[in-house]
């Protein structure tokens, strides 16, 4: 049974304590990783991954999800850092950086963005997305994710990444297979400690113990261009308000930058809400996760942070490890924060090897291998929809795919459904020819139900039975008085049967005439037009 759940700060604080730590030891790779991809500062990516993670689980939709910096932003933003570094160093006094600031300026736009998409109550769509779209989002975000953790097994020499080999290669592999041995045994024989966790800390207290030489958080940071973790707390960045006038001329790329930032970041976060509400068979609420994005990239904007969205494979880690309340996601956050404060010597220590495999497990979690098992049992369409949106997930990004897979899906439905369309025809005793609709009446089916009729060969009177039909849009509407024009024309009477009084309304604002066609005296089925339906909730 799914019940509705926005408000529980925590069901089991223990369980939420642990979890929020795993997740906060997976976290600092990825912020880091992520940072690299922006070229930015590690210490930005991490600042960004706390206010995030912070933010949203305080006041998101979705207590046990976890936000923080995320590639899918990182890969949108890396342009406009470049041209605002390049436009920075042009400048009569140079200033470096300047891609930053004009990043800091975006989040403010991207904020308000996600923000105005949940006070006007957009988030609710998310719960349109056909199950195939979501079934090839989870297994193209899988692949993402795995394919991702292939470039740990990677070494610097150099000035080039080389694959590891030899011994490297054989204790980084020892090393993922014994973490994931780990988290795939003990909760077989105990659930009280998070299997991540104790994944991480085992093997990390091998490799210290045995002075093992392998790659370690602190050497990926200092591999990819930064000094490490250690840092101190997020400052306001008042600069960035001196930084506007250096916008002009550019405004064009900071506001497409801003939007599309926040569509990918908005379809990342209710995508993730979604899969997670149906792990744990609770409903969140989009609007409130919206707005809780939007406030989360002002904050970043204001005090220096990447910015961000929800994280699939962390909001995974986060739930299996027994995190469903708010109370994961705050000791997520804070436990990051501390990292960066006073543990960023001891957390630089942990093997990549042990995230690695904690990361291959939400791979294996998250991927839907029961998509293998159904693939032919399901219509052809879905199927294509599932493996399109599958590979335009790795092939472009998650807000691409899952557009794509919802266009494909919504016109295979108006296919489909225009075919449907059909006219009985009959002879009452008095002359009478009866066309009895059957099936919608769209935009799709209007040229379908316009040919049933044959103005010129029917007899002098024509009745168009609707009871069994929906009148779904305008474009139906406007067929139904084409086509009453064309027998009103021939001098012909035509009776209106069925009609929803909404279409009755429609219909008489078209052209009063329609008074003396449409049927009254029977009942009417009980449905609305579409766009009638929209205006009311307006």
């Amino acid at each position: 049974m799914i019940h509705r759940i926005t408000h529980n700060f925590t069901f089991n604080p223990k369980d939420d304590i642990l979890s929020g730590l795993t997740v906060a030891l997976a976290l600092v790779p990825e912020a880091v990783a992520f940072s690299f991809i922006a070229k930015i500062d590690p210490l930005v990516g991490l600042y960004g991954a706390f206010m995030m993670g912070l933010i949203t689980a305080l006041f998101g939709g979705r207590p046990g999800m976890i936000s923080g910096a995320t590639g899918a932003m990182a890969v949108v933003m890396v342009n406009m850092i470049k041209e605002g570094n390049e436009v920075g160093l042009t400048l009569d006094t140079p200033i470096e950086n300047l891609g930053l600031q004009w990043l800091f300026i975006t989040l403010l736009i991207v904020g308000v963005i996600q923000g105005s998409a949940g006070v006007f109550r957009l988030g609710k769509f998310v719960r349109l997305i056909p199950h195939p779209v979501m079934m090839g989002f989870v297994n193209g975000l899988a692949i993402v994710i795995f394919i991702a953790q292939l470039g740990m097994f990677k070494k610097t020499v150099g000035d080039e990444k080389m694959w590891l080999q030899g011994s490297e290669l054989y204790i980084m592999l020892a090393l993922v297979a014994l973490t994931m041995g780990i988290m795939y045994f003990l909760p077989k024989l105990t659930k009280k400690i998070p299997a991540a966790l104790a994944g991480i800390v085992i093997v990390a207290a091998i490799t210290i113990a045995g002075g093992l030489d392998v790659s370690t958080v602190g050497s990926f940071i200092r591999d990819g261009g930064g000094s490490g973790l250690k840092g101190s707390l997020p400052q306001f960045q008042w600069q960035i308000f001196d930084m506007i006038k250096t916008v002009e001329g550019h405004w064009g790329l900071i506001f497409s930058t801003a939007f599309l930032l926040a569509a990918v970041g908005l379809i990342e976060s209710l995508m993730t809400l979604n899969l997670v509400d149906e792990i744990t068979e609770t409903r969140g609420s989009g609007n409130w996760e919206c707005v809780a994005q939007g406030g989360a990239n002002i904050l970043n904007g204001l005090f220096g942070g990447m910015g961000g969205c929800a994280m699939i494979g962390q909001s995974i880690i986060n739930v299996n490890s027994g995190g469903r309340g708010r109370l994961s996601g705050v000791v997520a956050a804070v436990a990051l924060l501390c990292f960066v404060l006073f543990g960023a010597s001891l957390i630089e220590q942990i093997p990549i090897a042990a995230l690695v495999g904690v990361m291959f497990m939400v791979v294996i979690g998250t991927f839907a291998w029961s998509s293998f098992r159904i693939l032919h049992k399901i219509p052809k369409s879905d199927a294509i929809v599932l493996i399109a949106v599958s590979a335009i997930t790795v092939w472009k990004d998650l807000a691409v795919a899952v557009l794509a897979g919802v266009v494909i899906s919504a016109i295979v439905f108006a296919w489909k459904n225009a075919t449907m369309i059909r006219a009985r025809k009959r002879i009452k005793e008095d002359g009478t020819k009866v066309y009895e609709i059957w099936g919608p009446l769209f935009f799709g089916s209007v040229q379908n139900f316009s040919s049933k009729f044959d103005v010129n060969g029917d007899p002098e009177k024509v009745e168009i039975d609707f009871i069994e039909s929906r009148v779904s849009d305008h474009s139906g509407i406007e067929a139904i008085d084409n086509l009453a024009h064309k027998y009103m024309s021939q001098g012909k009477e035509l009776r209106l049967t069925h009609l929803s009084p909404e279409c009755k309304t429609l219909l008489l604002k078209a052209d009063p005439k329609f008074e003396k066609i449409i049927e009254t005296s029977i009942d009417d089925p009980r449905y609305y037009v579409v766009s009638d339906l929209m205006d009311k909730e307006v």
